[in-house]
């Protein structure tokens, strides 16, 4: 008898096992809806969304069934997961951030930037791209994986840089330590020439790069004297866009000066990062190459504030750098320039992306264009529209939501009350 009851339990075990998975199916009741392609906000909308995608979108709001779950939102606004197309999600710079990596080992850094991804997805931006920094491949699988919570990463490994650049690691660095540490080459993200070059990219693509990021000009947080100065040559950046395009890479580069900028444009990058010194023959260029502008307005606000606080090579850049920022948005914006959504998160703390959504609008973009910026029109510049980047009948289901509406009051962008990601929800706050 006994060998029949253990033979039933088996058998059913392997019945249950083989039962598909109960569907998590919601209904969102929004009070509006901005759903990233259109210029208009809709309201009183039901948005349903069935495992990780959304399949209906209907005025009203619907009853549900049986299997439906119904998440209340008709006092906020939903909108398309935001994307953030500049940040440094495995790195917050401090003080500390100078010498700590004397001390501390990429499984340190990666453990520690477990918080700032939870925090950047808190914040509502489920998709970003993370242009430098040599554990973000890591934090990228673990959050695919499901390990850690985050939001999906597109991430650039070791930006790169050439010899003595804005992201040479060896920078500042007196001649016994550099003498151990060895003369960083390609490997480390250090180019000079295009052989060089073409074989910094390949190597980005071995490690599993998504993006390539160059530094083209100096920058203001490394220990060099020049925030601007020309820092690539152009048959070096010829060979590097060239094999990029073998690679099917997006390129994106850090640029202050224009010199180095109007290289990179000639060259044919996607994307120009900070842009501070860019001239009107600049933009006219970017508007001809279809390169799209990501200002990082909050960087240049937050080094300002913070520039007595960096080390002293650094202060004069922050203060001379930092302001512009703001003003080269505003001035490329009423040229036409396309832009896209960037806040360089990591030089200020993770989660505080939100921010740059007021920057945006009081630099005079309207509200609507700076949401699209970090939604259609971010996902355009990744190359993932058609899966991400609205709240549409097929997308996955990346939906986030503010209380009250944001093409009134901004400032709501920084409060985010839900975090709906590939349909699974991470925040849901109901507080009035």
């Amino acid at each position: 008898m006994k060998k029949y009851v253990l033979k039933a339990i088996w058998l059913a075990s392997i019945f249950i096992c083989t039962l598909p998975a109960l569907a998590a199916e919601y209904i969102i009741h929004a009070g509006r809806l901005i759903d990233g392609v259109s210029d208009r906000a809709k309201e009183s909308v039901s948005v349903v969304v069935l495992n990780n995608e959304i399949t209906a979108i209907k005025s009203g709001y619907l009853l549900p069934n049986k299997r439906q779950q119904v998440i209340d939102l008709k006092d906020s606004t939903i909108m398309p997961g935001l994307i953030d197309l500049h940040t440094h999600i495995d790195v917050q710079v401090t003080q500390e951030s100078y010498t700590e990596g004397f001390f501390k080992n990429p499984a340190d850094f990666a453990l520690r930037a477990t918080q700032y991804t939870k925090a950047t997805l808190q914040a509502g931006f489920t998709t970003v791209r993370n242009l430098g920094g040599e554990v973000s491949m890591a934090l990228r699988n673990a959050i695919n994986a499901g390990y850690i919570e985050g939001p999906r990463i597109f991430a650039a490994g070791k930006a790169i840089a050439t010899t003595g650049g804005h992201a040479d690691p060896s920078n500042g660095i007196n001649q016994q330590i550099s003498q151990l540490m060895g003369d960083p080459g390609p490997k480390e993200g250090v180019i000079s020439g295009p052989y060089e070059a073409r074989r910094a990219v390949r190597q980005r693509y071995k490690e599993g790069s998504d993006v390539i990021k160059l530094t083209v000009t100096g920058g203001v947080l490394s220990l060099a004297k020049s925030g601007d100065n020309t820092q690539f040559m152009s048959d070096e950046l010829d060979a590097i866009m060239q094999t990029a395009h073998d690679y099917s890479f997006i390129v994106a580069v850090h640029a202050h000066g224009a010199e180095g900028m109007k290289r990179a444009v000639e060259a044919g990058v996607d994307t120009v990062e900070h842009g501070t010194y860019m001239t009107d023959e600049i933009m006219e260029l970017m508007k001809k190459k279809g390169t799209y502008y990501v200002p990082t307005i909050s960087a240049g606000n937050w080094v300002a504030e913070k520039a007595d606080t960096y080390p002293d090579i650094i202060q004069p850049k922050a203060k001379a750098v930092g302001p512009q920022i703001q003003k080269t948005f505003a001035k490329a914006y009423k040229q036409g320039v396309k832009i896209a959504f960037g806040s360089d998160a990591g030089v200020f703390p993770h989660g505080m992306n939100g921010k740059e959504f007021i920057y945006m609008v009081e630099a005079g973009m309207p509200a609507m264009e700076a949401i699209q910026s970090a939604t259609i029109t971010a996902a355009k510049v990744l190359h993932i529209d058609n899966r991400l980047g609205s709240v549409e009948k097929g997308k996955i289901a990346d939906i986030v939501a503010v209380k009250g509406n944001p093409l009134v009051d901004i400032e709501v962008m920084t409060n985010v009350n839900f975090v709906m990601k590939e349909g699974k929800i991470f925040k849901l706050r109901m507080d009035k």
